[in-house]
């Protein structure tokens, strides 16, 4: 009989792409998580970040974040923009580079609340100037209700500076991208999987 560990026992810590892999975000929200002092983490000599597995245990328990992928292994976007050209262009983008996919598109603010509690995604893609019920409005009430607060939310603008992106991520949006932009840029911040990590 063996007597070997297994590999997350010799080796407790995990780097934040395994932690981003995990969780099911990018890399770069799970920084912002570290330095907001969320998810505790401890740095090595040469200052890289190293997160105990107890500690994202407790970071996702505390949020209610599933460390398991769902029955059908699915990543479900919601595409929230009154541009239905570029929400086509972003759903396009996402069946064709990543991994089993399943995106919803909604064209203005009202429709988004409702396909939010429908649709069930993991991440939304939100659009911030859209007639009636703008993007900023949109996030607050995500961000505020219990049953939608954990709903990732990745900003979108075509207008604006500094301001609105303060703004948005003050509502609670992990980051916020501006328009036009590169589909690997698009990708990395959803976290979503490729193809050949959805195939193993």
């Amino acid at each position: 009989m063996s007597l070997r560990k297994p590999p997350s026992e010799l080796r407790p810590y995990l780097t934040p792409t395994e932690v981003a892999r995990l969780l099911r975000v990018s890399p770069v929200t799970v920084r912002h998580w570290a330095l907001k002092g969320w998810l505790s983490a401890e740095t090595t000599a040469g200052g890289h970040r190293r997160f105990l597995k107890r500690e994202v245990d407790r970071f996702a328990r505390e949020r209610g974040i599933s460390l398991q992928p769902n029955e059908d292994g699915s990543f479900r976007v919601l595409i929230v923009d009154d541009d239905r050209n570029f929400a086509g262009y972003v759903a396009q983008a996402l069946a064709v580079e990543a991994g089993n996919v399943i995106t919803e598109q909604a064209y203005d603010g009202f429709d988004a609340g409702t396909k939010v509690l429908s649709f069930q995604p993991h991440v939304v893609l939100l659009d911030l100037i859209m007639p009636g019920l703008d993007g900023f409005e949109v996030c607050r009430r995500l961000k505020h209700d219990p049953v939608t607060r954990m709903v990732r939310v990745i900003a979108l603008t075509g207008y604006g500076g500094p301001e609105q992106a303060e703004r948005i991520l003050a509502e609670g949006a992990e980051v916020c991208l501006q328009k036009p932009i590169e589909r690997r840029v698009l990708l990395d911040a959803i976290g979503a999987p490729t193809p050949a990590a959805a195939n193993g």
